[in-house]
């Protein structure tokens, strides 16, 4: 199974932090943002990571994260131009992901728990064509929410609903096969000119596709200012407890730069050229 770490997105929830820097980039109690993500995809034992990055400082998160080496992952990053949703966001990892499974996450998720390598083993070995992690928030509105039929099984999944019909959302953890790129291929943006998730997992269900586990760990999604504290907050209570490894140390003379391109066909779509002390793999922007 491969892994996919979504870093993209404008971040607007959280101006003016973000303003001159990428969200996931933010300190989130002792280390940035993206080596949660990165964590929870390591708990799996994936090793092969692509990174969709999106708005400001991408070129500061690959000079952060390099080619992966120091995390055990073998990383590779895409570009993608603008906040066009999840889905758009997975789809532009169909080449890379080739015929193997999948584990996207999305990179504002903060998961602290136990590891997943037993979900993402049984929905490798099982028939469904998507899952997600199930968690029960007492917002659900902010969310994407499943609905129950009368025998407990999912009906469907609903964007932001005014009135959710449970408090169960499907939290940014998504297992796929690549047949899935077919669907999302598909896709029509939704009212908020974006390609939704929620369409992806709501196109299995019907032919009982779907695979769901309820995540029984904390999860926050670090999206906005108050989110983002509370989340430095549950971190905190696990390094009290002992139970927070620390964070990888930073090579940084090993790390690539980004410096200025004037299109020379070397770039990653966004006026860069990414210039590499050690061995970075970049696919072309979209």
């Amino acid at each position: 199974m491969k892994g996919i770490v979504l870093a993209g997105g404008t971040a607007t929830r959280l101006y003016p932090l973000t303003v001159v820097t990428n969200k996931h980039l933010l300190p989130l109690y002792d280390r940035p943002m993206i080596y949660y993500p990165l964590e929870t995809l390591a708990g799996m034992g994936i090793t092969e990571v692509l990174v969709i990055l999106g708005g400001r400082s991408v070129g500061d998160i690959v000079e952060l994260l390099g080619d992966g080496s120091q995390f055990g992952f073998d990383l590779t990053y895409r570009y993608q131009r603008g906040p066009l949703g999840i889905a758009h966001g997975i789809g532009l990892a169909r080449k890379w992901v080739g015929r193997d499974d999948f584990c996207v996450v999305l990179g504002d998720n903060i998961l602290r728990g136990p590891a997943l390598d037993d979900v993402a083993r049984e929905f490798e070995q099982g028939v469904c064509g998507a899952g997600t992690l199930l968690y029960e928030v007492p917002d659900p509105e902010r969310f994407g929410v499943a609905e129950f039929d009368e025998t407990g099984r999912i009906a469907r999944f609903e964007e932001k609903p005014a009135q959710p019909k449970s408090n169960f959302i499907p939290i940014g953890v998504y297992f796929l096969r690549p047949e899935a790129f077919g669907v999302i291929e598909r896709l029509q943006p939704s009212a908020r000119g974006e390609f939704e998730i929620t369409d992806v997992l709501n196109h299995y269900i019907p032919r009982d596709g779907l695979y769901w586990h309820r995540y029984t760990g904390q999860w926050i999604d670090a999206g906005t200012v108050q989110s983002l504290l509370r989340a430095g907050e549950l971190v905190e209570a696990d390094a009290r407890r002992g139970v927070l490894a620390p964070p990888v140390l930073h090579t940084a003379p090993e790390q690539p730069v980004f410096k200025r391109s004037r299109g020379n066909g070397n770039g990653n779509g966004n006026g860069h050229a990414i210039v590499a002390r050690t061995a970075i793999k970049v696919v072309e922007a979209v």
